[in-house]
């Protein structure tokens, strides 16, 4: 599995976010039984760097705490069976799916940790999580698959034991 990750700001977190982005993702991908090996990308902004890319493609003028771009479109979330049909999935060079890009806000990350009254950790890896999940198809628009996203996003944390 490849995972970049890429800092356009000095990030400054109490803990190997590294690490802790990498064990996220691996874990993420082994628990939707991901079948092939894949390529995640990581951006870590601030507010400024997110509204930016906000307006640009969703045109929201306002700062979020992440963004997802996947790059697999699912008839159904976590329904991996025609990733091989389109060979546009892989990336040529290394055979890897490429899962698509998360963006995460470290400005929130920080302000929601304090918010909820949990750690940065927690806040980071919650929202690598959300994101990983909207990477797989997964998606919280209704009510019904926003239950279904949560609960699968609270069971991978709590088996990373990554806790409130």
């Amino acid at each position: 599995m490849t995972i970049s990750i890429e800092e356009e700001i000095n990030v400054d977190l109490p803990f190997d976010y590294e690490k802790t982005a990498k064990e996220v993702i691996r874990y993420t991908t082994a628990h939707e039984k991901f079948p092939f090996e894949a390529e995640v990308n990581l951006l870590l902004t601030d507010d400024e760097g997110i509204c930016l890319l906000n307006r640009e493609f969703r045109e929201i003028d306002s700062p979020t705490d992440v963004l997802s771009f996947p790059m697999i479109h699912y008839g159904k979330a976590g329904d991996f069976s025609q990733l091989e049909a389109d060979a546009d999935n892989f990336n040529p060079d290394t055979g890897e799916v490429v899962l698509g890009d998360i963006v995460l806000n470290i400005e929130r990350v920080k302000q929601q940790a304090e918010s909820f009254g949990h750690s940065n950790e927690r806040e980071f890896a919650f929202l690598i999580v959300h994101s990983m999940l909207h990477l797989f198809g997964y998606d919280h628009i209704e009510e019904a698959d926003a239950g279904v996203m949560e609960g699968v996003q609270q069971e991978i944390l709590e088996d990373l034991h990554i806790l409130r």
